[in-house]
């Protein structure tokens, strides 16, 4: 029996597929690592805003290894933050939501054959619409109140913008560092 007729895929196959498990565990980590230990809480908001840099680890997983890793990254290491964090109620929303903001980051960068600051860019935004949209109405639904979920928007504004503008100059790099090393 050859090894290409193997139920789990040829050796390569395996490889790659250990490669991604990595990977992808790797961003999880830094997601919810860098969540964790940089941040802060608004005090002008009544619902007890957070901003903080978290999204970096996620955009950079989306734009450097696909839209795979950004959801994955996004959802599981964002949503273990509320696990660990106090903020258990919203670890669903927060994995859908942010979830969707690494999926659709990673499948702009992924499918725009656009120069990679203008993909970037224009993913960052679509993702931001996303927090921005996704938290109002989860606010809505926690809170009851159409009005209060208006106070965070300012901070997901500021906590996406700020990544974006943090991560703009090192994704183009670290995605050609990791083309000519063979990762992905």
């Amino acid at each position: 029996m050859g090894e290409n007729n193997n139920a789990l895929g040829s050796r390569e196959e395996r490889g790659q597929n250990t490669k991604m498990l990595v990977i992808n565990a790797l961003f999880i980590a830094l997601t919810f690592v860098v969540t964790m230990f940089i941040n802060v809480r608004l005090p002008i908001v009544g619902n007890g805003g957070l901003i903080h840099l978290g999204n970096v680890p996620l955009f950079l997983g989306a734009f450097v290894f696909g839209k795979k890793t950004g959801a994955i990254a996004g959802g599981f290491g964002m949503g273990l933050f509320d696990l660990f964090s106090g903020w258990t109620a919203w670890a669903p929303f927060t994995f859908v939501i942010v979830g969707a903001m690494g999926w659709v980051s990673g499948l702009i960068a992924e499918k725009w054959d656009t120069k990679p600051a203008v993909k970037y860019i224009v993913a960052i935004v679509v993702a931001c619409i996303i927090k921005i949209v996704g938290y109002y109405f989860a606010e809505v639904f926690l809170y009851h109140n159409w009005i209060v979920p208006f106070g965070s928007i300012p901070g997901n504004i500021i906590q996406v913008m700020l990544a974006g503008i943090i991560v703009l100059p090192f994704a183009p790099r670290l995605a050609d560092i990791v083309r000519k090393m063979g990762i992905k």
